[in-house]
């Protein structure tokens, strides 16, 4: 039964123009089996998933599981990175990696670093960065400018960092809501969907493969599936989504 998703194929039905949904698994390098089973919801829709990879956690087991996906056809997917090796640095306060107690020096030094592994393990990648957590100091989205980096995607919780060349494609739905008091149902979650539709978009959904349990998954596979038959909706990767913003 779909009915949790009557919300959304209301907010779709209602809007005068088409809006396109990314999809965002993290923590790639985490639990391979996880992931390779969600990668088997995304196959038969056909449907773009951007895998965010710790670099120091990204394995061969990792590396092979991507890759043949993708060259085989099996999943159309792009590796964008996720820090470097997803730790806390903050004495206090939040989680972060890229946080108030590393300087711009430190934290250009990890990404730069971060970026090589990847890079070695997979060849080029999109010039997109997730930051663990989410969150990051004011001055990181300057680092990945400099860097070369052209896309940020965090929650939409964090704001903007409004710098000039690094566009921000912020996730709106979070899978597990995991800023909100109470864990969200499968109606709730539906509601969250139909509201970040009918907002300006783009709808961003974040996964994190490694918790997901069966029925996260199939629930996941039915969303995949009114996105890809609705006319009003679309999807595409993080990179092709900045490039008309680009412009």
């Amino acid at each position: 039964m779909t009915d949790w998703l009557d919300p959304l194929r209301a907010a779709l039905d209602a809007r005068p123009t088409p809006v396109a949904f990314f999809f965002r698994d993290d923590d790639a390098g985490w639990d391979d089996p996880a992931l390779e089973a969600l990668l088997d919801v995304f196959e038969p829709h056909g449907m773009p998933l951007d895998v965010a990879a710790i670099p120091l956690a990204t394995s061969p087991r990792t590396v092979e599981l991507l890759t043949t996906r993708r060259e085989r056809g099996r999943n159309d997917l792009r590796v964008h990175q996720h820090g470097l090796a997803h730790v806390n640095h903050e004495p206090e306060g939040r989680k972060c990696e890229f946080g108030a107690s590393r300087s711009p020096e430190q934290q250009r030094d990890d990404i730069a670093r971060g970026r090589d592994v990847l890079r070695e393990l997979f060849g080029e990648l999109p010039a997109v960065f997730t930051p663990p957590w989410n969150r990051c100091a004011p001055w990181t989205a300057e680092v990945l400018r400099d860097l070369g980096f052209t896309v940020l995607s965090r929650d939409v919780s964090a704001g903007t960092a409004g710098v000039p060349g690094l566009l921000e494609l912020p996730i709106t739905v979070d899978w597990f809501a995991k800023r909100r008091k109470a864990p969200v149902d499968r109606a709730g979650r539906g509601e969250l969907l139909a509201e970040a539709a009918a907002g300006d978009g783009p709808v961003g959904l974040m996964l994190h493969h490694e918790v997901m349990s069966p029925q996260d998954r199939a629930d996941v596979g039915e969303l995949l599936a009114v996105v890809r038959a609705h006319p009003a909706a679309s999807a595409a990767h993080l990179d092709e989504l900045a490039q008309p913003l680009n412009r």
